[in-house]
């Protein structure tokens, strides 16, 4: 069978014609009849090149093949089963050494040992010589690379950036990852809080405070060559990468379903880079709210259609539609639901649509912003769906609105619902009243009939269902401040400081040693001919602030003795 196996492998273009035509042409033939009646049917998922090999680095302690990489794979396969392409997943096998969970409750005394610290170094660098190994590496020229990691693996994955080959990998994807670096999320009120300067790598971080992780954070976090290839999920909550003190949320990345959300933009990066055809991957729940005051006379037949196109599009890719109705609450008349996600069907929306008419209004501003909080409310959205309100006006709105709905409780509102984009269609002199709207929900706003289609395009193309960011108010942060330290001895330091927080998270080289409740501590054991690095991170309640990193420097070896005459 080997024999076989090298025939049908043999490339007739590449051979030396070292015998006459007829040897040759016996030699085809008897190569076609045996690959017909031996060769084994193709198994597009077990080549030893496939095209796309997915990597995927687990977390501290957990085990090879565990619930993590199990769950990031099958989120991936229904998407890959659709393409022609020859897959692999690896479970990146490296120590994963536990990071001290189950410390972190843990409260220290004065004096600390480090002694176990360094494992936990080892198995990250372990990690990433593994992991720079399989890519830079590997035997199979052509083959592309998706790398995903959480928590330990997360910081594996990001620590490796700068010197992996970026040219062969499509998409790396880090959850949780205790190295994290946000600036945006930096101060009391930093820019993140406004969804201003955003991160291009921050796809899922709801927390506009998170800046740095529990460990501190890679600067930069995206080296350039990684441009549109990194993305990073943080949970709510996440203790480890967010500015709250969640383990749950650190342990909920399965069943938030966010490996399902990342899967979304995994595969878009993969059909674009195989130039495979566009795939709708994500679920589609679609609101449409039409402006019917009688200023609307003149557009009314524009706008009927153009929502009508978008509930089509939707429809036919396996989403769900809803249609209301609204004017100016002046008139009087009330936000009206015409059918929901569960009663719309295209027969039931175009029949409501075509027993819309326009009257009423007065004054220029319509109650947009209460129609669509009675719209969000009332329906019933899906979780890990995009979400759209679509609203079709030439006219602006009341902001508060007359019921007294105002801006910030509609933004709100969208956000909490993870979150629902807004899409104005109006007119271009009312466009720029919208804009911070559309911004605030990550939405859009068009102008002109040749933007509509590619609008309804947009919509249906998105998968990021969930906030980058959620907005918020400006907070005061534990703080700390190191007032002195000193070294006993090679193997031992002392740290005195002063904080406004009731407790102080201790870690040394990344590793979690506990917390202090004292406003100074002792470390101890200390390896002497490396650099250590001690963070102190100061701790209330359910926040943490800035961390304070101490560097100590590694003592220089002592020189052996010259015994030479």
């Amino acid at each position: 069978m080997l024999g076989v196996a090298f025939i049908c492998q043999y490339d007739n273009n590449s051979a030396k014609l070292t015998g006459d035509y007829m040897k040759l042409k016996k030699l085809l033939l008897l190569t076609l009849l045996l690959c017909s009646v031996f060769s084994p049917p193709p198994n597009t998922h077990a080549d030893s090149c496939p095209n796309l090999q997915l990597i995927f680095i687990r977390g501290s302690g957990d085990s090879l093949n565990g619930t993590s990489f199990q769950a990031f794979k099958n989120a991936l396969i229904p998407k890959l089963q659709t393409t022609a392409l020859s897959y692999t997943f690896i479970d990146l096998d490296y120590p994963a050494v536990p990071i001290g969970l189950n410390n972190f409750s843990t409260s220290l005394g004065a004096l600390v040992s480090g002694g176990e610290s360094y494992k936990f170094g080892r198995s990250i660098n372990a990690g990433v010589a593994q992991l720079t190994t399989q890519i830079n590496h590997t035997t199979c020229p052509h083959t592309k690379f998706v790398i995903g990691g959480y928590s330990q693996g997360a910081m594996v994955l990001s620590k490796a950036l700068p010197s992996l080959n970026a040219s062969r990998i499509i998409y790396t994807a880090t959850f949780g990852d205790p190295k994290l670096y946000l600036p945006e999320g930096k101060g009391s009120y930093p820019s993140a809080c406004r969804n201003q300067n955003l991160s291009p790598y921050r796809v899922y971080v709801p927390d506009c405070y998170a800046h740095h992780g529990l460990l501190g954070g890679y600067k930069p976090y995206s080296p350039p060559a990684f441009k549109d290839k990194l993305g990073t999920w943080c949970n709510k909550f996440d203790l480890f990468c967010s500015s709250h003190l969640s383990l749950n949320d650190h342990l909920a990345y399965i069943s938030d379903h966010l490996y399902e959300d990342a899967s979304r933009m995994i595969f878009s990066k993969i059909t674009t880079a195989f130039n495979l055809p566009k795939r709708i991957t994500s679920p589609h729940d679609t609101a449409i709210l039409i402006d019917s005051t009688g200023s609307m006379a003149r557009f009314i037949d524009r706008y009927k259609a153009e929502a009508l196109r978008l509930a089509k599009e939707t429809l036919s890719a396996n989403g769900r539609i809803a249609l209301f109705e609204y004017r100016d609450l002046n008139d009087p008349f009330s936000p009206r639901e015409h059918c929901n996600f569960s009663t719309c069907t295209l027969e039931t929306f175009t029949t409501a649509l075509d027993h819309i008419t326009v009257a009423g209004g007065g004054d220029l501003p319509e109650s947009l912003l209460s129609a669509s909080f009675t719209a969000m409310k009332a329906l019933r959205w899906r979780y890990g769906a995009t979400k759209s309100l679509i609203a079709l006006t030439d006219a602006s709105f009341h902001s508060p609105d007359l019921d007294g709905t105002n801006f910030e409780q509609v933004v709100n509102l969208s956000h909490s619902i993870d979150p629902v984009n807004f899409y104005i269609i109006t007119e271009p002199n009312i466009a720029p009243i919208y804009q911070p709207l559309a911004i605030a929900t990550d939405g859009k706003v068009v102008s002109t009939t040749e933007n509509f289609k590619l609008l309804t395009n947009f919509i249906m193309e998105r998968f990021d269902s969930l906030p980058k960011v959620e907005l918020s108010k400006p907070r005061a942060l534990p703080t700390l401040q190191i007032d002195n330290f000193s070294q006993s001895s090679p193997t031992s330091t002392k740290i005195t400081f002063t904080t406004t927080a009731p407790k102080i998270l201790v870690t040394l080289n990344d590793t979690i040693l506990g917390f202090t409740t004292n406003n100074s501590i002792t470390l101890t054991d200390l390896l002497p001919y490396q650099e250590n690095i001690v963070g102190l991170t100061p701790i209330n309640d359910n926040l943490r602030g800035e961390t304070i990193s101490i560097i100590l420097p590694a003592l220089t070896l002592p020189k052996a003795p010259n015994t030479s005459y």
